[in-house]
């Protein structure tokens, strides 16, 4: 059975975080390598228009979080913490959080991205051309890059695909080049 139709059939065929039945889709955690039931939500398009920033954030629409939050499914609750973390400064969303409870691996993964801390603390990780970089975007080497602690070189032109951002330093990004995992310095790169 694919991811989607077990997501559909984990959630009765309905948004797991607001419970329309229009549009859904798919939805995996950033930054997840590999899409799985475990790190994936079925979300209307509503709700991931706003998640993916598409669409201005609707304060209103997201007081769904209040019963999503108290999903059984980890991936569904870390969601469910980081739009409430977008959404702190309403006031009500705070109250929410200070009553949800995650362990900490669902805590570590859910700070993954960032969005409990303030703009200013942010890592920003940008390319050659200044253009910012996200978790899953693919990238061009602009030249030859020589990696350490092995003979291979990543020749220029060479595309990497789903990239992680590293969340201590904005200059490290990791991916795969011929099969390898490898960091690789953000000045070296090109989104494309």
């Amino acid at each position: 059975m694919s991811i989607l139709q077990t997501l559909k059939d984990r959630s009765s065929n309905t948004c797991e975080l607001c419970k329309s039945d229009k549009e859904l889709s798919q939805y995996t955690l950033p930054p997840s390598l590999n899409e799985s039931v475990d790190n994936s939500v079925l979300v209307c398009s509503n709700c991931l228009s706003q998640i993916e920033g598409e669409t201005e954030m609707d304060a209103n629409h997201w007081r769904c979080l209040n019963d999503s939050m108290w999903s059984e499914f980890v991936a569904v609750q870390i969601l469910s913490w980081r739009m409430l973390q977008r959404l702190r400064n309403e006031g009500w969303p705070k109250d929410l959080l200070d009553m949800m409870y995650l362990d900490d691996d669902a805590l570590a993964l859910a700070r993954a991205t960032g969005e409990d801390k303030d703009e200013s603390e942010k890592i920003i990780h940008r390319d050659v051309n200044g253009v910012i970089l996200e978790n899953g975007d693919s990238v061009v080497l602009v030249k030859d890059l020589k990696v350490k602690g092995s003979s291979m070189v990543a020749k220029q032109g060479t595309a990497v695909r789903n990239i992680r951002l590293d969340r201590d330093n904005a200059e490290y990004i990791e991916g795969k080049v011929d099969g390898q995992q490898i960091v690789i310095i953000t000045k070296y790169v090109k989104k494309t």
